[in-house]
C-alpha cells in the first residue's frame, strides 16, 4: 500500500495557508559527488495525489488561477490571515476574462461529475437507506446553488474544505492502520480455535518466532536527526559524512527547486531507515506497517520542524532545527514493533463490533433467503394454477366429443361439418347446360322450347 501525500508549494498555498515562499541561499554544489540524476530546472514535476475525491478538480483550478499574473502575484505575497479569511479569494474579481470563463467551465464539469456519481450512489442504495448527510458533504468544495459561474465563494469553499481534509488525512490513515492491525489479530485467533492443541501450540510458537525476528533489526536513527541525515547524505547523496552540510543538504533534496521541502520529500529522506526494518521479501516483514512508520516518522519531523505548521519546510526552519540540542542528541527512536498498538479492550470492542456487523449480514441473508423461497412458492403456485386450468379446458373438450359437437377452433368456428348440415347459402350450385345429368323423366325446358315450329 502507498500512503498518499499532499501536494508541493503550488497546491498547499491554496489548500493549507502557506506563508511567503523563501528563496534558498545559492549553494555551489559538485554534482558529480552526488549519486542519481539531480533535477532539471524548468522541467515538470508530477504532484503526488492529494487523496481527496476532489484532487483533479483542485489541481485544474490552480493551473488555471496561475496563468494570470495578476493573482499568481497576490498568490506569492499573501500570508495565512489573508488566506484564512478569504481576503485572497476576493482577488477573483481582478482575474482576466478569459480565466473566469474557464474557471466557469471547470466547475460546471464538477457538478456534472458529483451528481452523477450521487445518482449512481442513490441507484444502488435505494433498498437499504440514503445518508443525505454525506451525499451533501460531497458538494462541500463549491457552491453548489449558483451552477453556472465560479465565484470568489467557490475559491473561498475549496481552499477550507481541503484544508480540513488535509488535516484530517493522517489521523483518518492512522484509524485505519489501527483497524488492520486489530483485524489481523482477530483473524490469527479465530484460526487458532480451528486448530487441535499440538497444531495451535505449533502456530504459536510461529508467530513469536516471526515477532522476534521482525524485532531483530539494526538501531533505527531518529528522524531528522543530525545521524540520521547524515547517513542520507553518505550512503544516499554519494558523499563525505565528514562534510555534511545543512543547507547543501537542503537543496539536494528540494527536489523541485521551489525553496521548500514538503511532505512527499521528507517521506523519501526516511527510507535508509526503514529498509533496516522491513523487507518485502520476508515473510515477518508487512509492508503495510512500514508505510505507517514512514507516516510517523515525517509526522514527527513536521512537528518539530515546521514552526508555522503549513506542512511545509522553508530553509530557514530546517537551519533552525539543526540548531537545537534534538538535533544533535535525540532520543532513542521507537519502531512500531516496540510499540502497543491497540489494548485488549479496544481489540474486544472491535470484535464485538465485526460480530455485530456479521449478525446484521446474516439477518439480511436469511431475509433474501425468505424472499427467495417465497417467490419459489409463488411461481409453483402460479404453476399448479395453470395446469389445472390446461386440465379443465382438456376435460371441457372431451365432454364436447362425447355430446356430439365438434371441439372449437382457434376463433370459435366448427373444425368440421357434420353430415346433412350445411350453412346457409352453402346449397351446391348448377349452372344452366351444365353438365350435370338430370333425374329420369325430366324434360329439359330449354330445349323443348327450341324445338317449336310456329306458322
Amino acid at each position: 500500500m502507498k500512503w498518499l501525500s499532499v501536494l508541493p508549494q503550488q497546491c498547499i498555498l491554496l489548500m493549507t495557508c502557506i506563508l511567503v515562499a523563501l528563496e534558498a541561499v545559492p549553494i555551489d554544489i559538485d554534482k558529480t559527488k552526488v549519486k542519481g540524476e539531480g533535477h532539471v530546472e524548468g522541467e515538470k514535476v508530477e504532484n503526488p495525489d492529494t487523496g481527496l475525491y476532489y484532487d483533479e478538480y483542485l489541481r485544474q483550478v490552480i493551473d488555471v488561477l496561475e496563468t494570470d499574473k495578476h493573482f499568481r502575484e497576490k498568490l506569492q505575497t499573501a500570508d495565512i490571515e489573508e488566506i484564512k479569511s478569504g481576503k485572497l479569494s476576493r482577488e477573483l474579481d481582478l482575474v482576466s476574462h478569459h480565466v473566469r470563463t474557464r474557471l466557469d467551465e471547470l466547475k460546471r464539469q464538477e457538478l456534472a461529475r458529483l451528481r452523477m456519481l450521487i445518482k449512481a450512489k442513490m441507484d444502488s442504495v435505494q433498498d437499504t437507506g440514503i445518508d443525505h448527510q454525506a451525499l451533501l458533504k460531497q458538494f462541500e468544495h463549491l457552491n453548489h446553488q449558483n451552477p453556472d459561474t465560479f465565484e470568489p465563494k467557490d475559491l473561498d469553499m475549496l481552499i477550507k474544505a481541503a484544508t480540513s481534509d488535509l488535516e484530517n488525512y493522517d489521523k483518518t490513515r492512522h484509524e485505519e492502520f489501527k483497524k488492520y492491525e486489530m483485524m489481523k489479530e482477530h483473524e490469527r485467533r479465530e484460526y487458532l480455535k480451528t486448530l487441535d492443541e499440538e497444531k495451535r501450540q505449533r502456530e504459536e510458537s510461529k508467530f513469536q518466532e516471526m515477532k522476534k525476528k521482525h524485532g531483530d533489526h539494526p538501531k533505527v536513527h531518529h528522524p531528522g536527526s543530525k545521524d540520521q541525515l547524515k547517513e542520507v547524505w553518505e550512503e544516499a547523496d554519494g558523499l563525505d559524512p565528514n562534510e555534511f552540510d545543512p543547507k547543501t543538504f537542503f537543496k539536494l533534496h528540494d527536489v523541485n527547486n521551489d525553496g521548500f521541502l514538503d511532505e512527499q520529500e521528507l517521506e523519501a529522506l526516511f527510507t535508509k531507515e526503514l529498509e533496516k526494518v522491513y523487507d518485502p521479501k520476508n515473510e515477518e516483514d508487512d509492508m503495510v506497517e512500514m508505510e505507517e512508520e514512514r507516516l510517523r516518522m515525517r509526522e514527527h519531523v513536521m512537528n518539530e520542524v515546521d514552526i508555522n505548521k503549513d506542512r511545509l519546510v522553508t530553509l530557514e526552519e530546517f537551519l533552525r532545527a539543526t540548531e537545537k540540542k534534538e538535533f544533535l542528541e535525540p532520543d532513542s527512536w521507537e519502531t512500531l514493533d516496540q510499540q502497543q498498538l491497540f489494548t485488549e479492550d479496544e481489540l474486544k470492542e472491535f470484535e464485538s463490533h465485526i460480530s455485530q456487523q456479521e449478525d446484521e449480514l446474516r439477518k439480511k441473508a436469511e431475509d433474501l433467503q425468505k424472499q427467495k423461497e417465497e417467490l419459489q412458492r409463488q411461481h409453483d403456485q402460479l404453476q399448479a394454477q395453470k395446469q389445472e386450468l390446461q386440465q379443465v379446458v382438456k376435460q371441457m373438450e372431451q365432454k364436447k366429443l362425447q355430446q356430439g359437437n365438434p371441439p372449437a377452433g382457434p376463433d370459435g368456428e366448427l373444425k368440421f361439418q357434420p353430415p346433412g348440415e350445411h350453412k346457409v347459402g352453402d346449397a351446391p350450385k348448377h349452372p344452366a347446360g351444365g353438365d350435370q345429368p338430370l333425374p329420369p323423366g325430366h324434360v329439359q325446358e330449354t330445349a323443348a322450347r327450341t324445338d317449336e315450329v310456329h306458322p
